[in-house]
């Protein structure tokens, strides 16, 4: 770098940073950035497109501000550039090309502080037609041609394509707007050689379109394969091949060549040279054997093929059975024969044919058959049929010895119920399929095949008639025996439904009495076992439950009592149905003797009260009578005289009180008065006993007056008067005569004068019950 330069470079620096000095001191506000495109958004391609940026900035002394500027393309930035000019900021495009298709911004940032334009998209369309140059024109089968595809004026990632008449042959990626590829043609033809590209962006590709055609012309080589086979006429199985495979034309060992034998895809034989195969032809199945030799040369193949038709000898033997199925134990009959053979070359007597395995083999007699006796498991078996030094196997025959049906059961699963239907199943051990056969009475009903292991035929019937059914069931899996396995007979009761309850009481009157036996009697129509219970209404719980085989029970109640007066009802049911009786209602009336109990009773009570009505109206005349005669009694003189016409004699002794005599207007009346006769009437009644009768007769003593004068004691003086009456009726009297006593309770007894001024009861005790 020459003096002048550094001087300039270092006067701007000196400049920059005086700018920067003074910019520091100043204020500034960045206020908007703007992008343009120009001169449009959309272009195409090869047009000149400027970025201009364009920033309003204030300050606050107007001086130039240092501004760096940047470009942005899909958010990556694009250049950079620090100016000090207030001018806008212009970036230019020269030739813009597809790459350049994307979102731009612009970013100012003065002392730190940044302002970012809003994005504006440039669109530029069309690219440039690819050129495409081959190295040459002409070319050998095999020989390599180099081509390149240019791109021009295009940047950006690109993707080769090349082409020979529309078929890729070769593809390249780069960065580079040209690519260089190898490739050989194949075939002696006029080629035609183009290519194209595509150039990708962030968001998206492009392709271009096709080159300019090249035309090659390729020259074939005269080198050629040559294969042989020998016999080349009718070959047959076992028949000795010679194949060789060799190159012609072939003018110098420079030229490089290798030979390949085969058949089909299996590699005989390579070399290179002229290479021979030796084999024993074998036919393969319907079809014709193959053979291919292939020369290669500079990548080049040239192939020659034939096919030829083997003849077979003699077909695969197939291995048989007889019968086709066999039980285990039983003897069978395996075959082996082929069933082809080639007559031009051998004879049937010529095959022999060998059983495998061979051990212990009963001798038939015959070529190829065997007698076997089948195992108890399964087996495999083969055979081979040999001739003329060929030998051929059979495909294995598995043989499995099935078992005889054996232990047969028939069970039924449902109910039998009239009209109707009901499973019957049938079960045996044996090898499947199983043929089931369902009779009943020895008519056939109808037949199953069981094809799965631990089945059961399953057949369904219905009897419409009452009364007893037979099954039984036979099992066959064989076709070719008449051994079949029979099952046992099973008898079948067929369940009549119940109908037509009725409902019997004994007594029929439904109205008995306590102590008695009450009998219920349920019957109804169908067959057994029945199940009878019995209910009172509101009741769940039964009072009895039986089960029987007859069609009628009966529910005993002894002694009924009151409390088995309800309604009574009946339920049946034998597995079919089940059916209810009406309510009864039963009524227990109280027994007879209880009755007549209750009418003495009632007589004895009416009784008893009548008597407590006569003795009540006889205590109430008795106690009027006595009153009356206290009051009679009841007398008050100054001074008793001899000859008044009251006079009241009184004694008294220690055990015994003496009779007295009271004369009441001068009439004698003694107060141990003579009993009556008894006779009946309406103030009083006699009972008569063995016993002695004793009345008693209450008498109640007025008080007197002057308590000095009569003392008394408190309470009622009570006398009692002792009727006694003979059993016959007539009273006996006692030693004294006939009289009434008087006992005045041991304690002396005044009577005193009649007061005529106190002519009341007042003063006289209440009577005493």
């Amino acid at each position: 770098m020459g003096l002048p330069q550094r001087l300039i470079l270092t006067l701007l620096s000196i400049y920059l940073y005086s700018a920067t000095v003074v910019n520091t001191q100043q204020e500034f506000k960045i206020q908007s950035v703007e992008l343009i495109i120009e001169p449009r958004n959309d272009v195409t391609a090869g047009t000149n497109v400027t970025l201009r940026c364009h920033a309003t900035v204030s300050t606050s002394t107007g001086k130039g501000l240092i501004r760096e500027y940047t470009i942005l393309k899909n958010d990556k930035i694009v250049y950079t550039k620090t100016i000090g000019s207030s001018e806008d900021f212009v970036y230019q495009l020269h030739n813009a090309r597809v790459f350049s298709t994307g979102l731009y911004q612009c970013k100012l940032d003065i002392q730190g502080d940044t302002k970012l334009s809003k994005a504006q998209r440039l669109n530029v369309q069309g690219l440039s037609q690819p050129v495409l140059h081959l190295n040459t024109n002409v070319v050998n089968e095999g020989e390599e041609v180099q081509a390149t595809c240019i791109a021009p004026g295009e940047i950006g990632s690109f993707i080769f394509f090349f082409f020979d008449n529309d078929e890729q042959i070769s593809r390249v990626e780069g960065l580079s707007n040209q690519a260089k590829t190898t490739f050989r043609l194949s075939g002696a033809d006029i080629h035609k050689i183009h290519c194209s590209y595509k150039i990708r962006t962030a968001e998206d590709t492009f392709p271009s379109t096709k080159s300019n055609n090249v035309t090659v012309s390729v020259k074939e080589l005269s080198i050629t394969p040559e294969l042989k086979i020998f016999p080349d006429s009718t070959i047959y199985e076992g028949d000795h091949l010679n194949i060789s495979c060799s190159a012609k034309n072939v003018h110098s060992s420079s030229e490089g060549y290798k030979l390949f034998l085969s058949q089909g895809t299996k590699l005989l034989r390579t070399g290179n040279s002229t290479i021979n195969h030796n084999m024993v032809a074998v036919p393969k199945a319907s079809e014709a054997l193959t053979f291919d030799c292939r020369v290669v040369v500079r990548n080049v193949e040239k192939y020659s093929e034939k096919k030829i038709l083997v003849v077979e000898l003699f077909s695969v033997p197939s291995l048989t059975m007889s019968p086709t199925e066999v039980f285990q134990g039983q003897i069978m009959t395996l075959t082996c024969n082929s069933d082809r053979f080639a007559s031009q070359r051998i004879n049937r007597e010529d095959l022999e044919y060998t059983l495998y395995p061979s051990k212990n083999l009963p001798s038939s007699g015959k070529p190829g058959v065997f007698n076997v006796k089948a195992l108890q498991n399964d087996f495999n078996y083969t055979c081979s049929a040999e001739a003329k030094g060929i030998k051929k196997d059979s495909k294995t025959l598995m043989i499995r010895p099935k078992v005889h049906v054996s232990a047969l059961k028939i069970s039924i699963e449902d109910k039998v119920i009239l009209k109707k239907s009901f499973t019957i199943l049938c079960q045996s051990n044996g090898s499947l399929p199983i043929n089931y056969t369902l009779f009943k009475d020895n008519v056939q009903v109808g037949t199953k095949v069981i094809r799965e292991q631990n089945r059961q035929a399953v057949f369904v019937d219905v009897i419409n008639e009452p009364g007893e059914r037979q099954y039984r069931c036979e099992a066959k899996n064989s076709l070719h025996s008449n051994k079949t396995g029979s099952s046992q007979h099973l008898s079948v009761n067929v369940i009549v439904p119940l109908s037509q309850m009725t409902l019997a009481v004994i007594p029929s009157s439904l109205k008995i009495s306590e102590g008695e036996e009450l009998n219920f009697i349920c019957s109804v129509n169908g067959t057994g076992p029945v199940t009878f219970k019995w209910y009172r209404t509101g009741s769940v719980v039964p009072l009895q439950t039986n089960t029987t085989t007859e069609t009628y029970s009966n529910l005993e109640i002894k002694p009924v009592s009151k409390n088995d007066s309800d309604e009574y009802y009946c339920e049946a049911s034998n597995g079919a149905n089940k059916v209810r009786s009406e309510n009864v209602n039963v009524q227990v009336f109280m027994a007879p003797w209880k009755k007549g109990l209750i009418v003495v009773a009632c007589l004895l009570l009416l009784l008893l009260l009548v008597l407590l009505l006569v003795a009540s109206m006889l205590n109430i005349k008795s106690k009027r009578d006595r009153r009356e005669a206290a009051a009679e009694l009841s007398v008050k003189p100054s001074s008793p005289k001899s000859d008044d016409p009251l006079t009241v004699n009184l004694t008294h002794d220690t055990d015994v009180y003496n009779a007295a005599t009271v004369k009441v207007d001068r009439a004698e009346v003694s107060v141990w008065s003579k009993r009556k006769p008894e006779t009946e009437s309406d103030d009083e009644i006699s009972e008569v006993s063995n016993e002695p009768n004793v009345e008693y007769t209450e008498v109640v003593h007025a008080r007197s007056t002057d308590p000095a004068r009569v003392p008394l004691r408190k309470g009622t003086d009570t006398v009692y008067s002792e009727l006694q009456n003979s059993p016959n009726g007539a009273a006996d009297p006692p030693d004294y005569g006939s009289v009434e006593y008087a006992e005045l309770n041991r304690e002396q007894f005044e009577i005193s004068q009649y007061d005529p001024q106190v002519h009341s009861y007042q003063d006289l005790p209440e009577p005493v019950d």
